[in-house]
C-alpha cells in the first residue's frame, strides 16, 4: 500500500508533518520502529526555546545560538529558525499542548508561560511542560495523529533501505520490514520524510532510548545524499549515575534554575563547586564546557561521578518544577531535596547529519530530513540547549508547505522491485550480531569520546572499517533482524564520525582533540559525500 507522504519517524518532527500535511487533505503514513509513542522526543525534559518574554530578543537568541555553535552554525539558518520559534509555540498551544504557566512570572513579562533557562542562554525562553515537556508534546500530537483519517500509522516496522529510481536519483518508496514477522515489504510513496533522529546508540552510555541508530543518517548517504558535521557529538553533562537506571537525564533547568555541580565531599566538607574554575558562567556554560569539566575532573581523581547539588533550592519549589525527576530519584532512594545527585556525561545529540536546505530537501529529489537527522546549519559545532524541539518543528513546517506546493505534479511510482530474500538462510550465530553491537559501542566510547587523539580515532577506524565488513557478510547471508538492522546503520554512523574526526585538525565545539587543541581562524563544516556519489 502505498501514499502521498511517507514519514520514518513518529517523533515530534515526524508527527508536526504529518499532522500539517493531513489537515491540508494529503494521505500520509507514519512508520514507526516501536509504539507511535516513542523516541527521543518522549523523553526530552528541557523544553522549547522561543523568543517570548517581552525583555527577550531575536538578536539575542541568535546570537547565543551562534556562541554555542562555536562558529559553525550557518548564522541565516539560525535566524530562520529562530524567527520562527513564537509561530511554532503558538501552533502547539493551538492543538492543545499544555505548558507550565506563572502568573506572577506573566504579570512582569506579559506572557503566562513560565519560561526557564539553561545552560547558554542569555535569558529565560525555554517553555516548557514542568520537567515533561517531550512527553506532553508527543503525547498530544499522537493522539491526533491516531484520530487522524488520513493518516495511516504502522507501528514496529523497521526501515531497511530507501527505494530509489536511480535513473532520476529520486526516492520512490522504502523497504519495511514487520518485526513481528521479519517479512520485507516494498512501500511506495511519491514523497519520503526522514525522521528517524540520531546516532547516539553508537555509543555505549546514551541518554537516547535504543532506536536511536541513525537509520535515517545511514540510508540517506547509502542512497547519495552528503552528511556533514557528524564529528560533533553532543555528551549531555549530567545523566544519572546508577545501576538500576542508565539513561535517565537529569535537565539542564536543574542548574538553569540554580544547581550546583559539585565533587563528592570530603571532611564534611560539601564538596568544591568546580565548574567556576573551567568558565566565568559556571554551571550556565555551554553543554560541551560542562560536559569536558566533568570528564576532566572523573579522570583527574579517578572518580566515577560528580554531583550535581540542587539540596540549596527551596524543597517545594524543587517538588514543583522537577515533579518527574524528583519521583524518578525518590524511587531509587535519592531525595534531590535534601540528597546531592550523582551525575555523568553520556551520548545525547547528533549535531551533524544528511544536509539539508531550509526546505528540509536533501540531495536526493523527494527525499527529506528533518529533525536530529538533518544537519540544517542551525547547531554548528554544539547544540545550544532545547533548539532541538524547536528545529523539528519549525523544519516540518518548512517541509510541508515545500511538499504541499510541488505533491500535486510528482507522478507517482511504477511498480516497485520485491525485496529478494530467496538466498539467506536463518542464523544460528545471532551472537555475532549482540558481540559487534557491543565492541562497536565500547571502542567508540574509548576512542572516540569527549576528549580525542589521533592514535585512538586511527584505532577506531582501524576496528569500525572491520566490523563493517563481518556486518555486511552477515547482512548478505541471513535472514535480517531489527537488530541487525540497527547494527549495519549504526556501524556506517560510526565511520561517518570518526572519519569527520580525523579530517578536522582543530578543537572547535564538541569536537576536542588533545593533538590539536587549538582553534582555527576559518570555521568549515566537514562534508562527506553520500557512497553512490563517491
Amino acid at each position: 500500500m502505498g501514499s502521498d507522504v511517507l514519514i520514518l519517524g513518529s517523533g515530534a518532527s515526524g508527527l508536526s508533518l504529518a499532522l500539517r500535511l493531513a489537515q491540508a487533505g494529503r494521505r500520509v503514513m507514519v512508520v514507526s520502529k516501536t509504539q507511535l509513542e516513542s523516541g527521543s522526543t518522549l523523553w526530552a525534559q528541557g523544553g522549547i526555546s522561543a523568543v517570548i518574554d517581552k525583555g527577550d530578543t531575536l538578536a539575542a537568541h541568535v546570537e547565543d545560538t551562534l556562541i554555542a555553535g562555536g562558529g559553525l552554525c550557518n548564522p541565516a539558518a539560525v535566524e530562520f529558525t529562530v524567527e520562527r520559534g513564537p509561530e511554532a509555540i503558538r501552533w502547539l498551544m493551538n492543538l492543545g499542548v499544555s505548558f507550565t504557566l506563572d502568573d506572577d512570572q506573566g504579570a512582569q513579562s506579559g506572557s503566562r508561560l513560565h519560561l526557564t533557562r539553561e545552560g547558554g542562554h542569555s535569558h529565560r525562553r525555554v517553555v516548557h511542560a514542568a520537567d515533561s515537556t517531550g512527553r506532553e508534546v508527543e503525547t498530544t500530537l499522537a493522539s491526533l495523529a491516531i484520530a487522524h483519517p488520513n493518516i495511516v500509522i504502522r507501528e514496529r516496522q523497521v526501515a531497511l533501505d530507501l527505494i530509489l529510481d536511480s535513473s532520476q536519483k529520486r526516492v520512490e518508496g522504502v523497504y519495511l520490514c514487520d518485526r513481528a514477522t521479519m517479512e520485507v515489504e516494498a512501500v511506495s510513496a511519491k514523497v519520503v520524510a526522514l525522521c528517524t533522529g540520531g546516532a547516539n546508540q553508537v555509543y555505549l552510555y546514551s541518554s537516547n532510548p535504543f532506536g536511536a541508530s541513525g537509520d535515517g543518517i545511514a540510508m540517506a548517504w547509502r542512497a547519495g545524499c552528503s552528511v556533514g558535521n557528524m564529528e560533533f557529538m553532543q555528551f549531555h553533562p549530567t545523566c544519572l549515575y546508577h545501576k538500576d537506571s542508565r539513561n535517565f537525564l537529569m535537565t539542564e533547568a536543574l542548574r538553569g534554575e540554580g544547581g550546583y555541580l559539585r565533587l563528592p565531599p570530603e571532611n564534611g566538607d560539601p564538596g568544591e563547586r568546580f565548574m567556576l574554575r573551567y568558565d566565568e558562567r559556571a554551571e550556565l556554560a555551554p553543554r560541551d564546557i560542562v560536559a569536558r569539566a566533568i570528564d576532566s575532573e572523573m579522570k583527574r581523581l579517578g572518580l566515577p561521578y560528580v554531583l550535581l547539588d540542587v539540596t540549596h533550592l527551596e524543597p517545594e519549589f524543587v517538588r514543583s518544577h522537577f515533579p518527574s525527576i524528583h519521583a524518578h530519584c525518590l524511587e531509587l532512594g535519592i531525595d534531590i531535596t535534601t540528597d546531592p545527585i550523582p551525575v555523568v556525561p553520556s551520548a545525547h545529540f547528533t549535531c551533524g547529519g544528511v544536509l539539508t536546505d531550509f526546505r528540509a530537501r536533501t540531495d536526493v529529489d523527494h527525499l527529506y530530513a528533518i529533525g536530529e537527522v538533518a544537519c540544517t546549519g542551525l547547531h554548528g559545532a554544539n547544540r545550544l540547549a532545547s533548539n532541538s524541539l524547536l528545529e523539528c518543528l519549525v523544519f516540518a513546517s518548512a517541509a510541508s508547505e515545500d511538499i504541499l506546493s510541488r505533491l500535486d505534479a510528482i507522478s507517482a511510482p511504477g511498480p516497485l522491485k520485491s525485496w529478494d530474500a530467496s538466498r539467506v538462510t536463518d542464523s544460528d550465530e545471532d551472537v555475532v550480531v549482540s558481540h559487534n553491537w557491543l565492541e562497536l559501542r565500547t571502542f567508540m566510547w574509548d576512542y572516540v569520546g569527549i576528549v580525542r587523539t589521533t592514535k585512538r580515532l586511527q584505532r577506531a577506524l582501524r576496528r569500525v572499517e572491520l566490523l563493517r565488513q563481518e556486518i555486511q557478510e552477515y547482512y548478505g547471508n541471513y535472514r535480517v533482524s531489527h537488530h541487525l538492522i540497527e547494527l549495519r546503520n549504526l556501524v556506517v554512523c560510526a565511520e561517518l564520525i570518526v572519519r569527520s574526526a580525523l579530517s578536522r585538525h582543530e578543537s572547535r565545539g564538541l569536537h576536542y582533540t588533545a593533538d590539536y587543541p587549538d582553534t582555527l581562524a576559518e570555521a568549515k563544516p566537514t562534508i562527506i559525500p553520500g557512497r553512490s556519489a563517491q
